[in-house]
Formats: C-alpha cells, sequence, structure tokens
C-alpha cells in the first residue's frame, strides 16, 4: 500500500471508495444509495465553493474560536525528563471537543441541502452535544441516538443537549454503547432520509461520512503546522504526534497535514482503548490484530469474535468504546505511515492524575490514553525530541467516573 504526496488522505479512495482497495466503501441498503449519491455530489460542490469555505472559516474562528492553544507542558516534561511535551489543547474548542468540527460542517451540508431535521450519533457525548449545539447555532431541528449504558455514564453532555433542544433516543439493544446508537441512527436515516440529514459523529461509515468528517477536523493540523513553525521558526527534525483512536476523527484531523512527512521525522502514534487491565474485552482492533470485517457501511478492522460476529467492548472511555475504527487509520496502518498501541483503563486514570498534577489541564478519557503514552515514552527521547498531544476533550464529562475511581475531580 502506498501513500500519494500532495493528495488528501480523504481523497486517496478507488471509484468504490475503498482506501488501498480494501478498506472503507459503501456497504450500504438499497433505499440508501440515492441518498448517499446526492449528498456525495453536494459535499464535492460545497467543498469547492468559495463562498461555503468563506462561511466555514468565518464560523470556526467566530462561533468554534479557531485557533485553539498550542502549550508547552513544562512542569510534566521537567518531572519525566527527556522528550519535550506539548499539547494541542482542541478542548478549549467552544463546546470542550473537537466534535464542533464536523457538527458544524453538517449542519451547514444541512442547511444547503434544503433541509431543517438532523439527526447523529454518539458515544461519550461530545458528538451529540456539539451536534445539539450546531443546530441550535442554525436553526435546525435534532435527535440524537445514544446507548443507554452511555446515557447513564456521560449524564454532563446528555443534559447539554437537553438544553439545547435535541431529543435523545436511548438505544437498549446490543452492548447499549455507540455501536448500537451508530446502528440505530442509520436505521432511523434509512426510513426518513428525504427529509433527514445524518451527521456520522467520526470519521467512520459509508465513504462520504469519512470524508466529511475527515475534511472537518483538518482545520486541527492546519492550525498546528502553523503553530510549530511560529514557535519553533520551522518545522523540527524530532515530532511524535499522539491522538487518541476510537473512530478516529481527531486522530485524522490532527495528522493530515503531516502524513507527507518522512516518518523519521515526523512519527504519527495512535493509542486505542485496551480495556480494564485483567480483562480481555478492550476496544483496540488496530493494536489488538483484528480481522477486516463490515461494520456501519465501510470495511476495516473490526474486534470480531470466532464465527464473524462483532465482538462486545469494554472501555472506562465512552467515546473509544467502539469496535471498528476508520477505515483511513486501517490504511494508515497497512501504508506503515502510523504506529498504533493501546493503553489500558487504569493507565488513561494514571496519566490523568500525573498532567493534572503539574498541569493546568483537565483532559478526558479519551484523550488520557494518549497522555499515557507520551508519559511512558517520554523518558527515553532525547531532548531535542517533541511530543505533541492532542487533547480533544475536556474531563466536564468524566467527572462522575473520575470521582468513583479516584475519588476526586
Amino acid at each position: 500500500m502506498k501513500l500519494k504526496k500532495g493528495i488528501p488522505l480523504i481523497d486517496q479512495h478507488d471509484k468504490n471508495g475503498f482506501w488501498g482497495g480494501k478498506f472503507g466503501g459503501n456497504f450500504i441498503p438499497e433505499t440508501l444509495k440515492k441518498p448517499v449519491e446526492d449528498l456525495t455530489i453536494k459535499f464535492q460542490k460545497l467543498r469547492k465553493d468559495k463562498k461555503f469555505i468563506r462561511k466555514k472559516d468565518f464560523y470556526f474562528k467566530n462561533y468554534i474560536g479557531s485557533p485553539t492553544p498550542f502549550i508547552k507542558l513544562e512542569n510534566l516534561s521537567n518531572s519525566l525528563g527527556g522528550a519535550q511535551i506539548w499539547a494541542k489543547v482542541v478542548s478549549e474548542a467552544n463546546g470542550g471537543a473537537h466534535k464542533i468540527y464536523n457538527a458544524t460542517i453538517h449542519a451547514l451540508i444541512c442547511k444547503a441541502m434544503g433541509k431543517k431535521y438532523i439527526i447523529g450519533d454518539t458515544g461519550a457525548g461530545y458528538a451529540g452535544k456539539m451536534l445539539s449545539m450546531a443546530a441550535k447555532k442554525f436553526g435546525l431541528k435534532c435527535k440524537i441516538f445514544m446507548g443507554a449504558k452511555d446515557i447513564k455514564r456521560q449524564k454532563p453532555n446528555c443534559d447539554a443537549m437537553k438544553k439545547n433542544g435535541a431529543k435523545i433516543v436511548p438505544v437498549y439493544s446490543g452492548s447499549q454503547t455507540l455501536v448500537d446508537a451508530v446502528s440505530e441512527c442509520m436505521r432511523y436515516w434509512v426510513s426518513n432520509c428525504d427529509k433527514v440529514h445524518m451527521a456520522v459523529g467520526s470519521t467512520v461509515g459509508p465513504n462520504i461520512f469519512v470524508k466529511i468528517c475527515g475534511w472537518s477536523t483538518t482545520q486541527i493540523s492546519k492550525e498546528l503546522k502553523i503553530q510549530l513553525k511560529e514557535q519553533f521558526n520551522k518545522i523540527p527534525k524530532k515530532i511524535k504526534l499522539i491522538n487518541c483512536v476510537g473512530g478516529g476523527s481527531s486522530a485524522y484531523g490532527f495528522w493530515s497535514e503531516f502524513i507527507d512527512y518522512d516518518k523519521k521525522q515526523i512519527e504519527l502514534i495512535g493509542v486505542e482503548a485496551g480495556g480494564p487491565k485483567n480483562s480481555k474485552l478492550h476496544a483496540a482492533p488496530l493494536s489488538k490484530n483484528a480481522k477486516i470485517g463490515i461494520l456501519h457501511g465501510a470495511a476495516s478492522y473490526v474486534c470480531q469474535n470466532k464465527e464473524g460476529q462483532i465482538s462486545e467492548t469494554k472501555s472506562i472511555s465512552a467515546g473509544l468504546d467502539y469496535p471498528g475504527v476508520s477505515p483511513i487509520h486501517c490504511f494508515l496502518k497497512d501504508a506503515k505511515r502510523a504506529r498504533y498501541t493501546f493503553a489500558t483503563d487504569e493507565d488513561a486514570l494514571n496519566a490523568y492524575k500525573i498532567v493534572t498534577k503539574h498541569e493546568k489541564l483537565n483532559p478526558s478519557l479519551e484523550p488520557c490514553h494518549a497522555f499515557a503514552e507520551a508519559i511512558k515514552i517520554a523518558p527515553r527521547l532525547s531532548k531535542d525530541t517533541i511530543i505533541v498531544v492532542n487533547s480533544c476533550g475536556d474531563a466536564q464529562k468524566d467527572r462522575d467516573i473520575l470521582k468513583k475511581r479516584l475519588g476526586k475531580y
């Protein structure tokens, strides 16, 4: 598998929507072929439309709050020794997470298509919260599908969704987590696609949804590229960009502008959810050698049992608790451009304790998986190595879990 330089990775697929010939595609029912085709054509026009681009840039700056900060974690770096640790604090974006980029673009597309109703899925609640915010901002009706288990463990974000006027639809099937919420959301869209626009919350699903989400979150790396040059007068010679990976939207957005660089200069490290330390359950299809399967309209590495059925997953982090992963990350893995590993629940909790002890930063449990990897490797690296962690969400949504597990928040 080879990457093509100078072409955005979201566009490096074949005519059937597959990256590397085997990841992605459009495994959808006949009834969705026309709506998906219409959305594909519309997005291809909008992303080249100067008026739409100006509108996007305006809302990213004045509504989302771009650019988000790029800061050195001086105390954490000094305590660990070795590499310099920096953070791209995407959690400073309006709403507290990277999901606001994708939600805003989908709301703008919904308006451009003349629809007044938008639906979406959510796990950690951030995709749902952001979509409810964008819907309110642009005068759209909104419905969010969410696993019943996640509704209980992510109450703060659910309260925010309701406050924004969105209706939350509890999903009681299966594991009652993100995977089931996505399935139920897609079922609803099949029956209502003529009037309703669907926003998939990550770089997963049929090809067009991967592209829309990836195009939206690319903003993160565009900002970081400028910030690195401003800080160091050039792009440093040794950089490690570490990001948590569930569906993979924040990681793609964090990496997209740097994929063309030599991996000896810029290493891309994705950290999946390894689950509880003494459990066989996890949400790490890339780093635990899962096989290719079909999930939510696309082919990717998927956690499966011996019969090929989707396996139950388990993670303290609702946003990473998903059995599949973006086809883009599968392609990056097979192309050997990115390295994928995992952190356990306990690793993430320990990282939260260490980061909050040393810095005025309050990362959610998702990026704490990435911080765990940074904490692990930093002492072994030279001082001229720059580690940048995408702190892509704040811990407000996790306050109940943190109080229960650590006795504090």
